[in-house]
């Protein structure tokens, strides 16, 4: 019996706003959607070029507030093959939410609080 990682989810309180933010921080594509025909709910999945594992943004209609992420200590880290190219990217979009240069990664902060790692490919 053998299984793979398929999508990891987290919810989002303005899903357009979310979709343009992974888009233009990580360069993550909309591959496909889905909406709750009562308009209860939208989904977006989003992934990279390979497309072997997926984002899901749900968004729901009767959520009121923001989330509540705790101490948000929980994170999806990305890889990227220029990372100093990221890193201007990043804090020319001001979300660089923290940095630890010793160890060669940094942090940005989406727009419903939810850090994302980014590391170099080879460290």
């Amino acid at each position: 019996m053998k299984f793979r990682i398929a999508h990891t989810n987290i919810n989002v309180t303005d899903l357009e706003k979310s979709v343009e933010f992974y888009g233009k921080a990580l360069g993550l594509v909309e591959p496909r959607s889905k909406q709750a025909a009562d308009g209860s709910y939208k989904l977006a999945f989003l992934s990279d070029e390979k497309g072997e594992y997926m984002l899901e943004l749900t968004w729901l209609r009767d959520k009121e507030g923001r989330y509540d992420l705790g101490d948000n200590e929980g994170h999806i880290a990305f890889v990227t093959d220029d990372y100093d190219a990221a890193h201007r990217l990043h804090s020319d979009m001001g979300c660089i939410c923290y940095e630890n240069k010793a160890m060669g990664l940094y942090f940005i902060e989406d727009p419903d609080g939810y850090w994302l790692e980014i590391v170099p490919a080879k460290r």
